[in-house]
């Protein structure tokens, strides 16, 4: 049977222990005891793309972390076990208030969603009264809490654009985001929180360049995190890439566009972890990261050592406060009220 252990190797930033669970192999018995606890918990697995593979094939379900929150509100499951990050996990919490909610490591955090806080947010929103706060699903519940509406990375758009043209917008927290939002919106009213996902703020426009000159052949999936979706536009506008050959896409859009796309080569721009999924959506087609180092180390602190003690000892379970809940599903309701959210992040 499985044994657990950890190592000791603490974050040299905060002092905290990162070091994920591991002495676990992700073999025909861990999957066999995986399922059996799951069934005795009568729990739904879910996996984020950006998981490491393993986590992801013995999902119930895989998908972006909005998808997920609905696949987990409309589960009969009275249990969700989210293999994510800590903000996915209290997004489901929000949608699924009378489920136990849990994630196999609570210490999975999110840079992003770490960007700004609720504190931040009232100050930001004292600073501008009476605009209206649009803030990316990849935030906490406290932030969701202090927002108007919610939006994904594939309705961003969308939902800026339906708010009165004379209301000012404070957009949060992703700034690569924002700044796509305001490009194709030409809002001048929109103000952008400077946030960002460390991972997908490091795929840069110069390795951008250099992998399509490698490739002029290759489709460009490119994630509206990523710090090279504006040099992805330029090369295009440049004409070193085909106009028509850069996508940017969110997580759940990229799969769409892998079953869709006539190319024989795909250069993605996202964590790593997509891979994956890209793989077997669309196995004929060579799918390759633009930056093959972008890999998430909260992500892949789920590991089949941290799945297998989530589920023997139900650790760690995800609260949230009814009230921020509350407030926080509002703002994800009037999301889904525009439009389909399409993609999530």
């Amino acid at each position: 049977m499985p044994t657990l252990d950890t190592a000791i190797n603490g974050d040299p930033d905060t002092g905290a222990d990162l070091t994920p669970y591991g002495g676990v192999t992700a073999d025909a018995a861990w999957a066999e005891e995986i399922r059996s606890l799951a069934e005795r918990r009568d729990a739904v697995l879910l996996a984020h793309n950006y998981q490491l593979p393993e986590i992801q094939e013995i999902a119930d379900h895989t998908g972006d972390s909005l998808a997920l929150s609905r696949i987990a509100a409309e589960s009969d499951a009275s249990t969700i076990v989210f293999c994510g990050v800590h903000f996915m996990a209290e997004t489901a919490k929000m949608l699924s208030p009378d489920k136990t909610v849990l994630i196999p490591d609570a210490r999975a955090g999110c840079s992003l969603a770490d960007s700004i806080t609720g504190e931040q947010l009232r100050e930001w929103k004292a600073e501008h009264p009476g605009a209206v706060v649009v803030s990316y699903v990849n935030t906490t519940a406290e932030v969701k809490a202090e927002t108007d509406i919610c939006c994904t990375s594939s309705n961003a758009v969308d939902v800026v654009a339906s708010i009165p043209a004379d209301r000012e917008v404070l957009f949060c927290p992703d700034q690569f985001l924002g700044a796509h939002v305001k490009r194709v919106t030409g809002r001048e009213n929109l103000h952008i929180w400077a946030g960002e996902c460390h991972v997908h703020a490091g795929i840069n426009g110069p390795e951008l360049a250099e992998r399509a000159e490698e490739d002029p052949g290759a489709d460009l999936f490119i994630h509206p995190e990523c710090g090279c979706a504006t040099s992805a536009l330029y090369l295009a506008g440049e004409g070193a890439v085909a106009e028509d050959r850069v996508k940017i896409l969110s997580t759940g859009d990229m799969l769409t566009a892998a079953r869709e796309t006539k190319a024989e080569s795909v250069l993605v721009a996202t964590e790593v972890g997509m891979l994956h999924q890209l793989r077997k959506a669309a196995p004929e087609i060579d799918f390759r990261a633009v930056n093959d180092r972008a890999s998430c180390r909260y992500m892949k602190m789920i590991t089949p050592a941290a799945l297998l003690r989530s589920l023997r000892e139900g650790a760690d379970e995800v609260r949230v406060a009814p009230e921020i809940a509350e407030r926080g599903r509002a703002s994800v309701r009037r999301m889904i009220e525009i439009g389909t959210p399409g993609g999530g992040e």
